[in-house]
């Protein structure tokens, strides 16, 4: 049984689709399988797997500690329980990005962003971040582009340098991933309304905002994104948060009351999760679950 309707190139080719449209689309992070059925329950247009998310759920920091291989097989969780697009985040490459677009295409992703930080790279809204050479990150797109199969796996390329060099720098090596073949550009840590536009009037292809929270780019509204010329909007860590923190909280209430009696009412209800994960069609007797893989179905 496959968890989806659509085909992994449906998925891809529908995302390139609604691209074209000039709309823009918002992608909420899915921290779990679970969070990505969600987002598409809700009505989001895709799902979106952070690095840094994947790093947190480990326990650890953001500093390029993650592999391919843990990478690569959550991303793929997620990616194959819904029918939405699903783009995330590769870091630096994982060493080789030949190998790992090949993998991330053949796990069904839609997508994928690179960035042109060094492999000991940082959360993309702290200091102290050191860049890649825009020769040597030029290199790294090219080699992403020539190495997919689908045309459609959407090759995102990101830039960290807004805080290192400041904007006309990053205006640069935008300039310079565009030529290279990048579908999208993915300009990190924008600080406000006027940096992105003039990043917007500075780049001729797709543009990623990055809405994180307590970061130093300003919180803006789709409209606001819409206006300003932005294609993709991700909210990465947002589910967490919320996650952990409510998490955090009922725990507390539970080691200080010995009960969970007065967090019930924060807590998902078993008929709501039944409802999430579609038990009644799972439990049909006439129908096994007989597709558990991993990888993307095509």
């Amino acid at each position: 049984m496959h968890f989806t309707k659509k085909t992994v190139a449906e998925k891809r080719s529908n995302l390139i689709s609604k691209l074209q449209s000039k709309k823009l689309l918002r992608f909420p992070g899915a921290y779990n399988p679970l969070c990505a059925k969600l987002i598409a329950e809700i009505g989001f247009d895709g799902v979106y797997v952070s690095g840094g998310v994947m790093s947190n759920d480990l326990g650890l920091p953001d500093i390029g500690l993650t592999s391919l291989d843990q990478v690569s097989y959550r991303s793929s969780q997620i990616a194959r329980v819904t029918d939405l697009p699903t783009i995330v985040d590769i870091d630096t490459g994982f060493g080789n990005c030949k190998n790992t677009i090949e993998v991330f295409e053949a796990k069904g992703l839609a997508g994928c962003h690179l960035e042109d930080q060094v492999p000991e790279k940082r959360c993309g809204h702290l200091d102290n971040k050191e860049l890649i050479s825009i020769e040597e990150m030029v290199k790294k797109i090219e080699e992403c582009v020539k190495s997919r199969k689908d045309k459609n796996f959407l090759i995102i390329a990101r830039t960290d340098a807004n805080t290192v060099e400041g904007l006309d720098k990053t205006i640069n090596r935008i300039k310079a991933y565009e030529g290279a073949g990048a579908d999208m550009i993915f300009p990190e840590a924008l600080k406000d309304e006027h940096e992105f536009e003039k990043v917007r009037k500075n780049s001729k292809g797709y543009l990623l905002a990055n809405m994180t929270e307590f970061g130093k780019s300003k919180l803006l509204d789709k409209k606001q994104l819409e206006n300003l010329g932005y294609n993709l909007v991700i909210y990465p860590v947002t589910t967490q948060r919320l996650a952990m923190k409510s998490a955090e909280e009922g725990l507390k209430s539970i080691f200080k009351d010995g009960h969970q009696n007065n967090i019930i009412d924060k807590m998902q209800t078993r008929k709501r999760l039944y409802e999430l994960v579609e038990y009644e069609k799972y439990n049909t007797p006439d129908k096994k679950i007989t597709d558990f893989s991993t990888e993307g179905h095509e």
